[in-house]
């Protein structure tokens, strides 16, 4: 058997950003921590900045804003001097036209043309008259908001890029959680004010709940946040074990601690602890603990959404000005294309060059996945050149980054896969604490992910678990809407929690 190297309070699985927020507020408490990261090189899981001969890659692209006062303050302390402000600009390419979102009306009744836009209130009117009462799929919700003409043409397509199966067939829990407060009348409205010139206040996404103009960005990349909190964990006396994969969970009875097996670059490394976090994704958590679950039928049902960037090296400082552009158009296969130099002037190291991202929604090991490298830089030029947004020749460069797992996938079942699996392990294991995206198989975004391990630290220091971390995010309000660090529901629930932190427990300090 191999040896126990760790003996800690608290094991960590993952090093995004619920896993380290996890341990550096457990370390600034004073508790011994251990992370393990798979990845030999890069922390933060999604929201890594991959660096390749100075280019640097964010990977799906990440703003920093959120309306947990607690997240917004924890981002300032830990990375308090590398905030840039940065324009907000998104926009929709959808049959060889560009529409501007947030909307604006004249243009988009310009590019539709009055007789689709026409079709397109008289759907949305059908809709609101006639609405469907059984709403079960993304579809139902989605033609239910807006009419079946908007879907067909602004949710659909890019909607099955993203997910890879039909929009009738995922749950309507995405559609809620992601969309949900998107008026359409109020989009119109506020986008026909603008048209006119007559609503010049900044659209900070308070009066629609759209998106904002403008947003903070750490300056080398959304890695570079998570690459300090490493570092603040490692300076306060803990560790984060790089190129550690997760490989088996088992809890010694008589003692009530865990010992987590990692595989690791000198083979297995075993972390002797009295709580752990798990940031793995479901499937994996309940296919390595032992003895296996009863519900790991279910858990091995989640299913995941997996894709990869193909960044462009491009002549020209630059060819389009938006942080991202959705592409809802069949005719190619990329799904969003992202402008590094937008996010950050600092992205780029090269003022001649242009960089761009194009995204790929897949599954691992399907024909995207499985391509050569080669062979995906010639797929995304050529589609940049389909596109009309450079020419092939004046790509000079290109690397491919992939990201499994990216996207939990929210078909008929995973709600009761989810329900089942963390019924069952909340009720034997109290000291072990699923967080963050892939741990909870929820859609969450980064600061909803922090917020999780927040309240989990709350419930380790309690030693209960005195506040639900799957309450979250619950109130499906989109993130960029409304003020920064404004107080309600889960969210100060978060604040509370980690106010009333204090002393460690005596008894986890002598475990």
């Amino acid at each position: 058997m191999p040896r126990t190297d760790q003996h800690v309070d608290v094991a960590i699985i993952g090093a995004g950003p619920a896993g380290l927020t996890a341990a550096y507020l457990l370390t600034k408490q004073g508790f011994s921590v251990t992370v393990i990261e798979k990845d030999p090189v890069y922390v933060g899981g999604i929201s890594r900045t991959v660096e390749l001969d100075g280019f640097r890659f964010d990977i799906g692209g990440h703003r920093f804003f959120s309306k947990s006062q607690q997240v917004v303050d924890l981002w300032n302390e830990i990375l308090p001097d590398d905030f840039i402000q940065r324009p907000r600009m998104s926009r929709i390419y959808y049959e060889g036209k560009f529409y501007s979102y947030p909307l604006r009306a004249f243009e988009a009744l310009w590019n539709l043309g009055i007789w689709r836009s026409t079709l397109c209130m008289a759907s949305f009117a059908k809709a609101k008259l006639l609405p469907n009462r059984n709403v079960r799929s993304f579809q139902d919700w989605t033609v239910n908001a807006f009419g079946h003409k908007l879907f067909s043409i602004f949710f659909k397509t890019y909607t099955e890029k993203v997910w890879g199966m039909p929009c009738d067939e995922m749950s309507a829990d995405w559609a809620a959680q992601r969309i949900k407060g998107l008026s359409l009348w109020g989009a119109v409205t506020d986008g026909l004010k603008r048209s006119l010139g007559l609503n010049k206040k900044p659209n900070d996404g308070m009066a629609t709940k759209t998106l904002l103009e403008t947003f903070r960005y750490p300056r080398l990349g959304p890695g570079m946040m998570w690459e300090a909190a490493r570092d603040k964990v490692v300076e306060g006396g803990n560790q984060v074990l790089m190129a550690h994969s997760f490989k088996r969970l088992e809890e010694d009875q008589a003692s009530g601690r865990w010992r987590l097996v990692a595989d690791g670059p000198q083979g297995d490394v075993v972390i002797n602890a009295a709580h752990v976090i798990s940031s793995a994704p479901m499937r994996e958590l309940a296919g390595r603990i032992h003895p296996l679950p009863a519900t790991l039928p279910a858990a091995m049902d989640l299913k995941y959404r997996d894709f990869l960037t193909v960044a462009l090296m491009v002549k020209g400082q630059d060819i389009f000005p938006d942080n991202w552009i959705y592409i809802h158009d069949s005719k190619v296969q990329v799904g969003r294309i992202q402008n590094f130099r937008s996010w950050s002037p600092e992205m780029v190291p090269d003022p001649s060059l242009a960089c761009v991202g194009l995204e790929y929604f897949c599954f691992e090991g399907d024909g995207l996945w499985a391509s050569g490298d080669a062979d995906l830089i010639a797929l995304a030029t050529q589609e940049m050149a389909t596109l009309g947004l450079c020419r092939a020749d004046d790509v000079v460069g290109g690397a491919v980054v992939r990201q499994e797992k990216a996207y939990p996938v929210y078909d008929d079942a995973y709600a009761a896969n989810v329900l089942a699996m963390r019924t069952e392990l909340e009720a034997r294991y109290p000291t072990l604490h699923m967080v963050g995206r892939n741990g909870m198989h929820r859609y969450n975004n980064q600061d909803h992910a922090m917020m999780t391990a927040m309240l989990t630290v709350r419930n380790i220091v309690a030693g209960a678990r005195i506040h639900d971390v799957w309450q979250v995010n619950e109130d499906a309000e989109y993130h960029e809407a409304g003020d920064e660090g404004q107080r309600d529901g889960p969210q100060a629930d978060a604040q509370a929690a980690l106010g009333s932190v204090r002393a460690v427990p005596s008894r986890l300090k002598a475990a």
